[in-house]
């Protein structure tokens, strides 16, 4: 058993000595990765910085430019809305004049058409009242001169068949 026993520690140490060499391996390879890194970090920022840099000018000559262009739209906003209620304003103090305007023009309407037709009224009355009894008073003479023309044509010639009552219709 002692030989196995001195296998196993053989073993046992060449594994240990494997695994030295691998971390030493890995150390070195991270040292060299560690450096690679470093190294694009800092090319990066050789080629970053200016860059920020102008961006950095730029964005501090533009905002004020921009301060600026922000609050002339407020203020074009503000104006458009200021222009747009007076304009309101107006259109509806203008319809509603339009609106009075129309009401006293159809009052004004409405009174000269009663007024012509109480005109109407009164003409029919005193033209055609009075022609109407004109006409019925000459009808009346009329009637009343055939029935005596036809009275006396009935005497001459002898025949009373024909009743008196028949000539009045009229």
């Amino acid at each position: 058993m002692d030989s196995w026993l001195a296998a196993f520690v053989a073993i046992t140490g060449l594994a240990v000595l494997l695994q030295a060499a691998v971390l030493a391996a890995m150390y070195f390879q991270m040292r060299q990765a560690t450096r690679r890194l470093d190294q694009i970090a800092t090319d990066l920022q050789t080629r970053v910085n200016p860059i920020l840099s102008r961006i950095q000018i730029l964005t501090e000559d533009v905002q004020p430019r921009l301060s600026s262009m922000i609050s002339d739209a407020a203020e074009i906003t503000h104006l458009a809305r200021s222009s747009a209620q007076r304009v309101d304003r107006a259109f509806t103090e203008m319809l509603d004049r339009l609106r009075l305007q129309l009401v006293h023009a159809d009052q004004i309407l409405t009174g000269a058409l009663e007024a012509v037709d109480q005109a109407g009224t009164q003409l029919r009355k005193t033209v055609l009242g009075p022609v109407q009894s004109a006409t019925a008073l000459i009808r009346g003479i009329q009637t009343g001169l055939e029935f005596f023309r036809s009275s006396r044509h009935k005497h001459h010639e002898g025949s009373h068949s024909e009743p008196q009552d028949e000539g009045l219709f009229i």
